[in-house]
């Protein structure tokens, strides 16, 4: 079987891709590769299209490729929360929460990843067009095999950017270079409250796979809560797999990025999320009216959640 990633060099999709390395999808019976395909639109596409069995990404990016959730479902999460950080250069001297400061610059994100930003600005009652922040493609990551994260700190220490929109990967080889700082982290805390339910890292496959392989679909969730246990017990194993996967810089960073996620990791998909998420969609028009939370979660799956 096929999952894709739209992020590889990335702690947001990591609980997957241990779960390959680490042989907890073998341990449940499934012969899983786990590859990069992004941006996350063309994942959902690729799996709409019957070229890859799972998806691996942001939850709210389905709808990409399934209108109003028909013909997906979310299996689990992969972690909870919106997982982003907003980072800005440097030398723009901003701190933690200190969005003022972004009036007039000059942001990169993801298709698809920039619709958090975007509205977590409208929340905080920024007008993008007034306040002149414009939200851009990150130069050079068009490529096929490019990872973003890392691709927008080289953006941003290069000054072809003034900030971005990423994951923590990116962030934290941007501060470490000294070239960013953390502006936002959502997940634990800054920006709008409501901004913690946007999205979140979940596992997604066609109902036509639930319907014919659902021992499939349910083994593929038991192997991601087996990774999230041996991860909280050993966040060191996270190591071994990046220096597999990892160039030497990031491979170094992700046992320590895993244990600053450990908290969030949860195969869960509350009420609550999927409320916050359609809300959001909904802001955004990419979703016409609210969804009930049995059309968008595969419900059978909720006994492999614990």
């Amino acid at each position: 079987m096929r999952l894709v990633v739209p992020d590889l060099i990335s702690n947001s999709y990591f609980p997957v891709i241990a779960a390959a390395d680490l042989g907890f999808f073998a341990s449940e019976g499934l012969e899983m590769s786990v590859d990069l395909l992004f941006p996350v639109s063309d994942a959902y596409k690729a799996l709409r299209e019957g070229q890859v069995d799972f998806v691996g990404g942001s939850a709210h990016s389905a709808l990409a490729a399934f209108p109003e959730w028909q013909g997906v479902r979310l299996l689990c999460a992969q972690a909870q929360g919106m997982y982003w950080f907003l980072v800005m250069r440097a030398d723009l001297g901003l701190e933690r929460g200190q969005l003022e400061g972004i009036k007039g610059r000059v942001i990169g994100a993801a298709p698809w990843v920039e619709m958090g930003l975007r509205r977590l600005l409208i929340e905080a009652g920024y007008d993008l067009q007034r306040d002149a922040i414009q939200i851009v493609s990150v130069p050079g990551s068009a490529g096929a095999g490019v990872n973003f994260g890392v691709t927008a700190a080289k953006a941003l220490e290069e000054g072809k950017i003034d900030g971005f929109w990423a994951n923590g990967m990116g962030a934290e080889v941007a501060v470490r270079r000294g070239a960013g700082n953390v502006v936002l982290d959502v997940r634990r805390g800054d920006g709008p409250k409501a901004a913690f339910h946007y999205t979140f890292s979940a596992l997604a496959t066609t109902t036509h796979l639930l319907e014919q392989k659902a021992d499939s679909a349910a083994a593929a969730v038991r192997a991601i809560g087996k990774t999230h246990a041996a991860l909280r017990l050993n966040p060191e194993l996270a190591a071994k797999v990046g220096h597999r996967r990892f160039p030497p810089e990031q491979a170094a960073l992700i046992s320590e990025l895993i244990r600053r996620d450990l908290p969030y990791f949860d195969t869960s998909i509350s009420i609550a999320a999927i409320s916050g998420m359609n809300r959001f969609a909904r802001d955004l028009g990419i979703l016409d009216a609210d969804v009930p939370y049995d059309r968008v979660v595969a419900t059978s799956m909720s006994a492999q959640w614990r």
